[in-house]
């Protein structure tokens, strides 16, 4: 993902907040914002998740006139490649494992960033159900409109050799 202009806007903000629950003043209202240290309507913490939204190639976006595998067991008719229940590669699965923010500054409404994916360590476990287990690190940099660095945001995800066993 390279994500080329991710405007940080008061109502995606407010509408994020609201998504997760928070109803706290600071995400919606900017006369409350300017009294607080920040001083401006604050993006909550895992607001840069979505920037996805805003990358043309993201796989879980729907895109006109191509099938949607959707979030549900194959409500489009859509049949995932496996070899006994998983999600690609060698027949194991996939799963997101861990995501880590570190902010530089506080990100806030009117900041226009970019995104830049680079790669990260891989390692291997041997795993007692599923065999080798693989994980990857993805490292997002998300730079404003001025080039500075504001979150870096680390991801690992974790494949399977094999669908795991029971027992």
């Amino acid at each position: 993902m390279a994500i080329e202009r991710f405007p940080v806007e008061a109502s995606h903000v407010m509408m994020f907040a609201r998504s997760i629950g928070d109803p706290n003043p600071v995400f919606y209202d900017a006369d409350y914002a300017a009294g607080t240290e920040v001083g401006a309507i604050p993006a909550p913490p895992t607001f840069v998740q979505s920037s996805a939204q805003f990358d043309p190639d993201y796989f879980l976006r729907p895109k006109v006139g191509e099938p949607w595998f959707g979030s549900g067991k194959e409500p489009t008719g859509i049949k995932r490649e496996s070899s006994g229940g998983g999600g690609g590669g060698g027949g194991g699965g996939g799963l997101h494992a861990e995501q880590h923010y570190e902010y530089h500054r506080p990100l806030v409404v009117g900041d226009v960033l970019t995104a830049t994916v680079l790669e990260g360590k891989t390692w291997e476990k041997q795993g007692r159900r599923a065999g080798k287990l693989v994980f990857s690190e993805t490292i997002t940099e998300y730079r404003d409109q001025n080039g500075e660095l504001v979150v870096t945001a680390r991801g690992v995800g974790v494949r399977t050799e094999r669908p795991a066993t029971s027992g």
